[in-house]
């Protein structure tokens, strides 16, 4: 992850205009000298989320959330603290400068490829709208039953067929090939030529969580054009097909807020959902939904998928494939069953929102789904058939990371097949699988305990709010930043100190600027990653203290027990050392609550 310059986040700090982010996202209203909303993050009849005039923080008076405009966005709109400080360097105009190890990268700056794109789409739409070659294609699209509106909400436009049209007009705003070659806008021959990347075909913009535009798919309206029914931008430094996901920028919010998500095959089935007003559709971008799909949602704090493929044997493929990816993660999913031969958008167009919403209601759970698939062409009266079958799902089942989950699937697929419980739940469990997987890789990963352990520190520090100085007071009185052993953790935890100290309060981008090691920037990235309960702060706050707490006293113990060990120590040392340790072994340290007592 490349790091922005000091400079650069104080240059940004000083530009952003709280009200104007926040009114983006929910109503503001004008109070005297403040601005007055309802608060996003509980729910409330009467006013309780202010800005006072010319502040840079925002505080609910109902349930205590604080912040500044960075922290709104990771909250809120589940941003991560990059994309957070990009959207907003992006919407103030700041140009964001990169450490100097990181500014050694070749190429256009992101920030002129994402006002390439949006001038792309701007032209596509233009096209779409107001050409006799955009009509031909309207009408496939009104065809299809797409409104006007629809398509102006989603901005669909149309790469022209004929060629160099696309590349004059972005000339004339003044975009050179370098920029539009870098955000896969033009492709390079084999002559050394270029040509448009996408002609001929509908285009549908993809956007980023703050809704910038990062690349397109384009759908084939006529059959004779070349290649597959669509297209997509390929890899560019905006562009990651594997962990984009078509339609995000629209339910991120609810999706968070609901913990739950609906995965589609195709884009016009995601857009057709979201413009229903179910906007918690998400669908892959012609490429199988992997795992980098997945956490891509489970860091929105996913609980719950709804898998709604087409209606066909590739459908079903998918959906067991799908299905496999989130349980294994500990993920309930429920299968929508379509009418034969259908998908989404066609449920939509015949029968309505509301017939969609039902079979929603009667998705059947993951595991029948399984086992309904898998034993269509199998006779379940044939002992040896329903072995094998038993056998082949309980294999599967073994494979899936959490031993909950694993457990109450054995005892259910029992059920299913009607076979005694101990058939199934007495072979190893996929607890000694899941050790056994993680252990061999142990010698790929670098886990950093200390860092794990300090960061859930952090992250329920700053959760707690950086106006509540009472969280912060309490955390000191026991522990310092030379208690924490991580170099990152530390140096966070000195710029919360320093800033508190001296009555400052602290946010992200305000931490950031003070930290002496820029890496805390990534670290945000990791505390914004975990989905957390804010009324949890307290009692995790104390845990979190206690772990650190307790691994400091056991490593003091270690270190004078390996002194001893030693045989370096005279008579005297080595009766001190003893005399030392038996009091730590007496004392093991107790977290004192708010308020003095001890836990």
């Amino acid at each position: 992850m490349s790091l922005f310059t000091t400079e650069s986040l104080e240059n940004l700090r000083k530009r952003i205009d709280l009200v104007d982010v926040l009114s983006s996202h929910i109503e503001m209203k004008r109070a005297g000298v403040a601005y007055k909303a309802l608060c996003p993050f509980h729910d409330e009849k009467t006013p309780s989320f202010t800005v006072q005039k010319g502040d840079t923080h925002y505080h609910c008076y109902g349930c205590g959330a604080h912040g500044d405009a960075i922290q709104f966005l990771m909250d809120y709109v589940r941003m991560s603290f990059r994309e957070a400080i990009e959207s907003l360097s992006q919407r103030f105009g700041v140009v964001l400068e990169l450490m100097e190890e990181d500014a050694k990268q070749t190429g256009p700056r992101k920030s002129d490829l994402k006002e390439a794109l949006a001038e792309a789409n701007r032209l596509y739409h233009f096209l779409l709208l107001h050409t006799e070659e955009g009509h031909t294609a309207l009408e496939y699209l009104y065809g299809r039953d797409l409104t006007l509106d629809f398509i102006e909400r989603f901005q669909l436009g149309l790469a022209p067929r004929q060629g160099g049209i696309f590349q004059r007009a972005m000339h004339a705003k003044g975009f050179h090939d370098d920029v539009l070659a870098a955000a896969g806008l033009i492709k390079e021959r084999d002559d050394h030529s270029v040509r448009d990347f996408f002609y001929d075909r509908i285009t549908f913009p993809i956007r980023d969580a703050s809704g910038a535009v990062i690349g397109f798919s384009a759908r084939k309206y006529r059959e004779e054009t070349f290649g597959g029914k669509y297209i997509n931008t390929t890899e560019t430094p905006l562009f990651k097909k594997s962990r984009i996901l078509y339609g995000l920028s629209e339910c991120r919010r609810r999706i968070a807020k609901e913990r739950q998500a609906i995965v589609v095959e195709g884009q016009l089935d995601a857009l057709a959902l979201i413009h229903a007003g179910l906007n918690l559709a998400v669908a892959a971008l012609g490429t199988a939904f992997g795992e980098g799909h997945v956490a891509e949602l489970e860091t929105l704090g996913l609980r719950r998928v709804y898998l709604a493929m087409d209606a066909d044997n590739a459908g079903t493929e998918a959906t067991r494939k799908v299905g496999d990816l989130f349980v294994r993660r500990g993920i309930e999913v429920r299968v929508v069953r379509l009418p034969s031969g259908s998908d989404p958008d066609a449920v939509i167009r015949d029968q309505g929102i509301d017939s969609f919403v039902a079979l929603l209601e009667q998705a059947t759970d993951y595991l029948t789904f399984l086992v309904d698939t898998s034993s269509r062409n199998i006779d379940l009266r044939s002992p040896a058939a329903k072995t094998q079958l038993l056998q082949q799902l309980c294999e599967q089942i073994r494979q899936w990371d959490h031993p909950v989950m694993v457990h109450e699937s054995l005892r259910r697929l029992a059920h299913l097949l009607q076979v005694p419980e101990e058939m199934v739940t007495t072979t190893p469990t996929s607890a000694s699988h899941y050790l056994i997987r993680k252990s061999a890789n142990a010698g790929l990963l670098e886990i950093n305990p200390d860092r794990i352990l300090e960061t859930d520190l952090l992250r329920w520090l700053m959760v707690s709010g950086g106006n509540n100085f009472d969280y912060y007071i309490w955390v000191r009185q026991h522990l310092a930043a030379q208690d924490l052993r991580d170099d990152v953790c530390r140096s966070l935890f000195q710029a919360i100190d320093k800033l508190a100290i001296n009555g400052q309060q602290w946010d992200p981008i305000t931490l950031a600027t003070e930290a002496t090691d820029p890496r805390v920037q990534e670290l945000f990235d990791t505390i914004s990653s975990k989905k957390v309960t804010k009324e949890r702060s307290e009692q995790a706050l104390m845990e979190t203290i206690q772990k650190i707490l307790d691994r400091n006293w056991m490593l003091q113990c270690e270190e004078i027990s390996g002194k001893l060990r030693s045989g370096q120590c005279s008579d005297e040392e080595s009766l001190k050392l003893l005399q030392e340790f038996n009091t730590l072994k007496k004392n093991p340290p107790k977290v004192q609550a708010r308020g003095g007592t001890h836990v």
